[in-house]
């Protein structure tokens, strides 16, 4: 892992989220609050096993943020059934919101993708989705929580604003 790229084409973008990072005291109450398997795919760039995660057959609409810190990161209008055994994605919920890195791990070359504001690990990306942006998002669902469209956002940070208000 290192450099990072540019964030995902094919999103509109949603001003009005702060991605400064969580402070010290923050993140360590968030990451209190995981799970032994959320902290290990999380913090430690893990991968749940394919066809097991809660997230990978819903089909209700609504936003997919991120477990730790709640920031939008995928919509439900933009999931696909890939057939790899992990929810995918065509493209962000902003692209702004999810930070790209070289992933050189396991003898391969990938890029990893991980939250813009937390750092927290989500999966990776390939060039091998639909249209239109023919990339697959290919994400763990213990690195997000669901909000159903109207719904308030999460806002575990408290920071109010676009954040505390309804998911569109």
């Amino acid at each position: 892992m290192g450099n990072s790229e540019n964030g995902g084409a094919g999103a509109a973008r949603h001003p009005g989220y702060d991605l400064a990072p969580p402070g010290d005291a923050q993140r360590a109450a968030l990451v209190d609050a995981l799970s032994e398997e959320e902290r290990r795919v999380l913090l430690h760039h893990g991968t749940e096993a394919p066809f097991c995660g809660v997230f990978l057959d819903n089909k209700h609409e609504g936003t997919y943020c991120c477990r730790l810190c709640g920031l939008p990161l995928f919509r439900s209008s933009a999931k696909f059934d890939s057939g790899t055994g992990w929810p995918s994605f065509f493209a962000p919920f902003d692209p702004a919101h999810v930070r790209r890195l070289h992933d050189r791990s396991h003898g391969m070359e990938r890029t990893e993708i991980v939250c813009a504001r937390c750092g927290s690990h989500l999966g990776h990306v390939f060039p091998d989705g639909p249209p239109p942006t023919f990339e697959r998002h290919c994400l763990n669902s213990v690195s997000l929580s669901f909000v159903d469209r109207g719904a308030p956002w999460p806002d575990p940070l408290r920071r109010g604003g676009a954040e505390a208000a309804s998911a569109d």
